[in-house]
């Protein structure tokens, strides 16, 4: 602890506010107090802290404090710093989805049910969110069917009506483009879709069970049949939505599973008295704190950006400032929010069962992230210990030949970085030196040039005192894979060293998957089910397949031009026109002539020519093969 820090300890405040440390000048940690002095000092002075609040605090080389008035100010300037700074060590709501809402805005003269992914404050009304398509999608259908609202976005004009569409002439519309519904009309039925989407659906059934048997008894039965099919979706869409019978009014239930490490915190959405969905959200470093103080800042983030509010939300637990909470969240919503943590009855069983989906939600997310390492990192760290490097590679490359009997060939470059692939760092080759298929000397002039080229970059970077490339060419490898025995191998190695490389490497042989190490007399077979055999089979099966396909790339350009050199009025600008156009010589054969005449540079007679051209020289398919 420096004088400095331990000058601003003895100079702290008994007052509510916030307080920030750093480490570096970097913000690590924003938190909030009723009183500054006792809570800032405890992190230097108190025993006993968890391990992220004391690997925190060892980082710690200063702070500063912001002081607010009352403890409600200190809560809502925390959020907003931690919306600023987004702190290492808080507690962060990472959530990129954006689920879909349903938007009616009563204010309209003709309201239109709307699918939104995002909630703003427009003064429409939101319903949702809908958590996946499907859900959303036989929500709309069911209102098309039964409410027939204009779903056009042009609005109606009463001074041009237009002629209804076709949506009115099915009964899905009430056509008030056409004037053929009266305002006052209209807003009932959107009353009506309001309150449906609100969960009260008995009045819409009642209405649509009426309606059917007024027509029954007025012989229109095609009418009546047409309700009772409506009043069948309905059914159906709340026999769906009816995962749980909560009594009525509309909550949302708030839990989380920790860890040790991480957080996952689950909401559940209940509407009308029916649980319509929910989700889970991973917290990241939340997992040894209080779950009243993970569950408040997860509420701080949640409805931060404009989510539905409702009415009450049940939680897990609170923190001691739960009021605090319910004040900020309740100008948030713009009426009253009520928060409450029951310790039985029905809700405490709903908070269970939230509690429950959390947990599972949690160990999925840490079965898949397990999986994943075991794949990439885990992977990389297994196959450092099977060739002999004292660490696990962070960049590996993949190269591969591929030609026809010599023509047209190509060398791949591909990247993997802690076991994933990095596309962006791929590379392709043209073999320039080598004629015929001489693969050997091919992989020793690309090695020879990608470590001539990232040498070269490497050393332009130190002359100017900057750091090594983190990318590209200059970034290079800590371990090479060659698709291909010993010889291949050799040839390799040489080339990297005459180029001035000194970069581990190693070849892996098709037939038995053996990996060959140079100068090494025997090879090393893996286990088929180890994740290192896996990885390296994925960066070869990967850098056969990048050179493969741009090899192929290249040769239908070149049949496609070659071919259209036989043809009068074609010249080069036009070949390379209708190559860029048309890709292949089937797509340009199955092509119409006003299709050919659209290309750059193509007059109508020219595309004529080449029309008939094409239809008096079709060749017969030959057999593909590929080698490299």
């Amino acid at each position: 602890m420096t004088e400095e820090v331990r000058e601003k300890l003895r100079l702290l405040p008994d007052s509510p506010g916030c307080y920030l440390m750093r480490s570096e000048g970097e913000i690590i940690y924003v938190g909030k107090a009723v009183n500054l002095k006792n809570r800032v000092r405890s992190y230097f002075h108190g025993q006993g802290h968890s391990p992220k609040v004391a690997a925190m605090v060892a980082r710690v080389d200063d702070f500063d404090i912001m002081l607010c008035d009352t403890n409600l100010e200190a809560l809502i300037l925390e959020c907003n710093l931690i919306k600023q700074h987004k702190p290492y060590y808080n507690i962060l709501l990472k959530d990129d989805k954006h689920y879909p809402y349903i938007r009616i805005d009563e204010r309209e003269p003709f309201a239109r049910v709307e699918l939104v992914r995002r909630m703003q404050k427009d003064g429409a009304r939101y319903f949702g969110p809908y958590i996946g398509a499907n859900a959303v999608r036989e929500v709309l259908e069911v209102l098309r069917q039964t409410f027939p609202l204009r779903t056009c976005s042009r609005p109606p004009d009463p001074q041009k009506p237009r002629r209804p569409c076709v949506h009115h002439e099915i009964g899905q519309c009430l056509a008030p483009c056409a004037g053929l519904v009266t305002q006052e009309a209209y807003a009932a039925q959107v009353r009506e879709v309001v309150a449906f989407l609100s969960g009260r659906s008995a009045p819409v059934l009642a209405r649509l069970k009426r309606e059917m048997g007024e027509a029954a008894a007025a012989m229109q039965y095609e009418r009546a049949a047409l309700l009772r099919d409506r009043i069948r979706d309905v059914e159906g869409l709340l026999e769906r939505q009816r995962a749980i019978s909560t009594g009525g009014g509309e909550r949302d239930i708030v839990a989380v599973a920790q860890d040790g490490l991480d957080a996952m915190a689950q909401v559940l959405h209940v509407r009308g008295g029916r649980m319509i969905g929910g989700d889970s959200f991973a917290l990241e470093r939340a997992g040894d704190e209080e779950a009243g103080e993970v569950i408040a800042s997860f509420l701080m983030q949640y409805y931060e950006d404009g989510r539905l509010l409702p009415r009450e939300v049940v939680a897990q637990a609170l923190p001691e400032d739960a009021d605090a909470l319910e004040r900020v969240l309740g100008e948030r919503r713009g009426g009253p929010v009520r928060l409450l943590a029951p310790s039985r009855g029905e809700k405490r069983a709903l908070v269970q069962m939230a509690q429950k989906n959390a947990a599972d939600a949690l160990e999925k997310r840490n079965a898949r992230a397990r999986r994943s390492y075991e794949r990439t990192q885990g992977a990389a760290a297994a196959l450092a210990e099977a060739i002999g490097l004292d660490r696990p590679p962070r960049r590996i490359e993949g190269f591969d030949i591929s030609n026809t009997q010599g023509t047209l060939s190509v060398a791949s470059m591909v990247v993997f970085l802690n076991g994933m692939p990095a596309r962006r760092e791929y590379r392709h080759y043209r073999i320039k030196t080598v004629e015929g298929a001489n693969d050997f000397a091919s992989m020793e002039e690309v090695l020879g040039r990608r470590f001539r080229r990232g040498l070269a970059e490497r050393k332009k970077c130190e002359e100017a005192g900057a750091p090594p490339p983190e990318s590209g060419f200059g970034d290079l490898p800590d371990l090479i894979l060659i698709d291909g025995g010993p010889e291949q191998l050799a040839f390799a190695r040489r080339a990297m060293q005459a180029a001035g490389g000194e970069t581990p490497m190693f070849g892996l042989a098709k037939k038995l998957e053996e990996i060959w190490l140079p100068e090494c007399e025997q090879p090393i077979l893996l286990d088929r089910h180890s994740p290192a055999l896996h990885l390296i089979q994925r960066l070869r099966d990967e850098a056969h397949r990048f050179a493969i396909t741009h090899h192929r790339a290249l040769r239908a350009r070149q049949t496609v031009r070659s071919r259209l050199e036989d043809v009068p009025g074609v010249g080069p600008k036009r070949r390379a026109a209708l190559w860029k156009r048309f890709s292949s010589m089937e797509a340009l054969r199955a092509a119409s002539v006003e299709e050919i005449a659209q290309t750059p540079g193509m007059s109508r007679p020219a595309a004529q020519a080449l029309y008939q051209w094409l239809r008096g020289n079709v060749r017969p398919a030959r057999k593909r093969t590929e080698e490299g």
